[in-house]
């Protein structure tokens, strides 16, 4: 695991976003307030009764506001079956 979203930097990363997005590709950097840079992104597209959707984005840009969680992944273990999107995920307001 590691200590700072640094130590990423060229490997494969996935983003998922606030409105249930996911992302994925090599993170070419960021920011302190957690904008990321992604290359050779795609979006990747979940349904209940279809295999997953890919769209390619190329070089991509994510706001630091709206991302949700960030995490590094195997390219060589990802398996392209059918899943449930995720829902749009609801921050509480004070």
């Amino acid at each position: 695991m590691a200590s700072s979203i640094q130590e990423w930097k060229g490997k494969a990363i996935c983003v998922v976003t606030s409105d249930g997005r996911t992302i994925m590709g090599d993170l070419v950097g960021n920011d302190q307030v957690q904008n990321v840079i992604l290359e050779d992104a795609q979006e990747r597209i979940y349904s209940n009764d279809a295999p997953v959707e890919t769209v390619e984005l190329g070089l991509y840009v994510i706001r630091g506001d709206n991302v949700c969680m960030i995490a590094d992944y195997d390219k060589e273990k990802l398996v392209d079956t059918a899943a449930p999107p995720l829902p749009t995920i609801l921050q509480q307001q004070h």
